[in-house]
């Protein structure tokens, strides 16, 4: 299937422009990002997009009883439905992270404004789902090999990383990490960033668990992206998985 740029989804969704997500690594300012019609996002009319809620200030590991867990995986949309069915999570919310901004838009962070990446906060039982766990779902929905950028998602806004919020998770990201490197799965390096947490801003409410609002639109991304084909091709395959760390 030919790759459908994520923002027709979000305009279909909107039935705005100024909230698109943008793909377009040839054009670095909003005046050069265009619709398809050929008008610029300054020019459109159409109303702001909602702001997201204000900024989750706590980067700490513990949520009561439950743990945090940050990463980032290219476009959210297709990150949330593999955590959401994962034995142990609680919830999850996607935002953006890793940038400078306060409480940044859609806009802001599609268009490359902010350093922040497309992102999501994982709430999970430590009782019943590990961490090395979550990792694992993590890896193996992303192409670990590739810089700003994800399938036909490119940018800043959409490079991977694990945000880790203590010094478990920080071990436990790097040693995947290297067993991904030493596999031979991959012939390129392995470059996804393991970074400590920053501040983590939830997108707008029309992004959460958006596989369930607008299932059609999700399944016509997420197939025209080309995640899944690289999956089955990369990871289906990858003996690593086998002696995964508990």
């Amino acid at each position: 299937m030919k790759s459908i740029p994520k923002i027709l989804f979000v305009m279909a969704l909107t039935a705005t422009w100024t909230v698109g997500c943008v793909r377009n690594k040839s054009a670095s300012t909003p005046e050069q990002r265009r619709t398809p019609s050929g008008m610029t996002a300054k020019g459109s009319t159409s109303r702001p997009a909602p702001r997201p809620r204000a900024m989750r200030k706590p980067t700490s590991a513990k949520v009561g009883k439950y743990m945090r867990a940050t990463f980032a995986a290219g476009c959210f949309w297709c990150i949330q439905p593999p955590f959401d069915k994962l034995k142990g999570v609680i919830s999850t919310k996607v935002g953006y992270t890793g940038g400078e901004k306060p409480n940044p838009t859609y806009k802001q962070v599609a268009y490359g404004l902010t350093k922040h990446t497309e992102s999501i906060e994982v709430i999970y039982n430590p009782k019943v789902v590990s961490y090395a766990t979550l990792l694992k779902v993590f890896w193996t929905q992303i192409d670990p090999t590739v810089r700003n950028r994800q399938f036909v998602d490119v940018g800043t806004q959409y490079r991977a990383a694990v945000f880790y919020h203590n010094e478990e998770q920080r071990k436990l990201a790097e040693q995947t990490k290297a067993l991904i490197a030493k596999s031979g799965c991959f012939s390129s390096p392995i470059v996804t960033s393991v970074e400590p947490a920053r501040p983590f801003y939830n997108a707008e409410t029309y992004h959460q668990q958006f596989y369930k609002k607008s299932t059609y639109r999700y399944k016509s991304y997420r197939m025209g992206s080309g995640r899944d084909r690289f999956i089955e091709r990369y990871w289906s395959r990858c003996k690593v998985l086998t002696n995964w760390p508990k």
